[in-house]
């Protein structure tokens, strides 16, 4: 377990890290940051040791708000926010040109991450990554814009437990657990999107990048300009949003070739 400071206020991002690389320094650390309500390390633990993809240092970070790290009720958790806090963390770390593979939300800020600090990330493997604002639900529903639905005082009052419940128990997340107003502040940021617009960013950024999609759920929208803008759209098979949990080999796989690994 490691930490760092990422906030004036004093408080700490923390990630797994599993030792790796080579004795010529060659192999770029690796870093892995989960989706909304999530933890890296419950998330990744089983991907980062599977044996196509050991071998580099490995951090499975939890983002401010989020499964290890500390959960300020301060800080705004804008997707910039977040991809600021996580390139403290990895300055802190000693990481520059990690290959980063990111899930959900954690992919938006991966994106931002990659535009606003591009000595940090060398690659970009996007896992079912959300990359478009999306129209509120009439009803709570599972996810970010079930939860952008509610004001934030709403939300802290008892809409998360609607919100909850909506989910059900098949789609409740595995242990990790989030403050509410990050919950909330990051849903209602990812609904709005960003400027620029996150396809944008994505889109201009000139590194290796991929995106990894579900294969039941078909390709992602407008898969014809992400690849025309040189991103590789992959499809996973055996597997819903969770990709990394329902089929651990077929991710692996995926993110071995992603990575040239």
């Amino acid at each position: 377990m490691r930490d760092a400071v990422v906030t004036p206020d004093g408080d700490r991002m923390r990630w797994v890290e599993i030792p790796g690389g080579d004795e010529r320094g060659e192999r770029p650390p690796r870093v892995y940051v989960h989706g909304l309500g999530a933890s890296a390390p419950a998330y990744f633990a089983a991907a980062a040791c599977h044996p196509l993809l050991t071998g580099p240092r490995s951090l499975l970070v939890d983002l401010l708000g989020f499964g290890l790290s500390d959960r300020p009720a301060a800080f705004d958790y804008r997707l910039e926010s977040h991809a600021d806090a996580l390139a403290t963390a990895l300055r802190a770390a000693g990481v520059t040109g990690a290959e980063v593979v990111a899930h959900s939300m954690g992919g938006s800020v991966a994106i931002h991450l990659a535009a606003r600090h591009p000595e940090l990330v060398s690659r970009l493997v996007l896992v079912d990554a959300n990359l478009d604002p999306g129209t509120l639900p009439a009803s709570p529903a599972a996810g970010s814009r079930g939860i952008a639905t509610f004001t934030e005082e709403e939300f802290l009052a008892g809409g998360w437990r609607e919100v909850r419940d909506a989910a059900g128990q098949a789609h409740r997340r595995p242990p990790g657990g989030a403050g509410l107003e990050a919950l909330h502040r990051s849903s209602v940021h990812l609904v709005r999107d960003s400027t620029p617009p996150l396809r944008t960013l994505l889109a201009a950024l000139p590194i290796p990048r991929t995106f990894l999609h579900p294969a039941p759920d078909g390709p992602p929208a407008d898969t014809p300009a992400l690849r025309a803008a040189g991103v590789t759209v992959t499809a996973v098979p055996d597997c819903g949003h969770n990709v990394m949990l329902d089929n651990p080999q077929g991710f692996a796989t995926a993110v071995a070739e992603a990575l040239g690994a």
